[in-house]
């Protein structure tokens, strides 16, 4: 019975070194740091990763991711230079620098997020109240970018947060603007291609016209050609009958007398000529 009353004690007082060594000691990991409250009130830290001792029941642990978190935002509109409005969807990447700090004045992550959430929308809200629709989904986006990250650093810095990126994730424009805008540019596209058929019309006109006055210069040139060369033909023709006629007007006389018998006496052609007409002096 004594051994089993010792063996009993025995257990029981390992088993009560044990639950005081886990309300004592308590680990840090390598991706965390930590700190020691005293009745809800930090004592010590922050501590990095490793092994501590604490008080057991007056005293307890709380933890803190040391690694880079992300936050995203809920899609907000924003007013732009030209008092446009966008829907800006953001999101952030941030640690906890200084866990004692963070403790304080969030308490939680999600209390840590919620700071974060006001204080980027508002600067989003001041940054690109600077510049234009265009600058902002464009050519300047970087700039607006970096000028939102260190503005947002420089207010959580105090609140043991670092602020290493904000970026707009999406941007776009409420239901209203949209059809605004597409009719606007349906608008400028119509306008552009009215002018494009116009000036289309009225390269056509020109080319037709130089055609048309390319055509009659032509066709003068060509008339003046033909005439010019049946002229020189009737010229020549004549010429020739002149020169023929005088070397031999009889035989010529006779040549035309046949060329005009066979244009006249033919099946529908009637006569009536008296012997002693000239014209029939060669049928004798």
């Amino acid at each position: 019975m004594n051994g089993q009353r010792l063996l009993i004690g025995a257990l029981l007082s390992l088993l009560g070194l044990v639950i005081l060594a886990t309300q004592c000691l308590f680990t840090v990991d390598e991706t965390e740091s930590a700190i020691v409250l005293q009745l809800g009130k930090p004592e010590r830290g922050p501590l990095g990763p490793g092994l501590y001792f604490k008080l057991p029941f007056v005293q307890n642990a709380e933890f803190f991711d040391s690694r880079v978190l992300d936050y995203g935002s809920q899609s907000a509109e924003i007013l732009t230079k030209e008092k446009k409005n966008m829907v800006v969807d953001n999101y952030a990447k941030w640690r906890i620098t200084d866990p004692l700090a963070f403790y304080v004045n969030f308490r939680t992550i999600r209390g840590a997020q919620a700071r974060l959430d006001d204080i980027i929308y508002a600067e989003m809200r001041v940054v690109l109240g600077r510049y234009t629709l265009n600058e902002v989904v464009s050519h300047k986006r970087s700039e607006i970018m970096a000028t939102v990250t260190r503005n947002t650093n420089t207010q959580l810095a105090p609140y043991g947060v670092e602020v290493i990126d904000v970026r707009i994730r999406r941007t776009d424009l409420p239901a209203e603007n949209e059809r605004s805008i597409f009719g606007r540019m349906r608008a400028e596209r119509e306008r552009q291609a009215k002018l494009y058929r116009s000036e289309g019309l009225e390269e056509a006109a020109k080319i037709k016209s130089k055609a048309d006055m390319d055509k009659t210069i032509i066709l003068a040139e060509a008339q003046k050609t033909a005439e010019t060369l049946r002229g020189q033909g009737e010229a020549d023709s004549t010429r020739i009958y002149a020169e023929a006629y005088g070397q031999s007007p009889d035989f010529y006389a006779f040549g035309r007398s046949l060329e005009a018998y066979r244009k006249s006496f033919n099946a529908s052609t009637s006569l009536i000529l008296t012997p002693a007409n000239p014209f029939l002096k060669f049928m004798k």
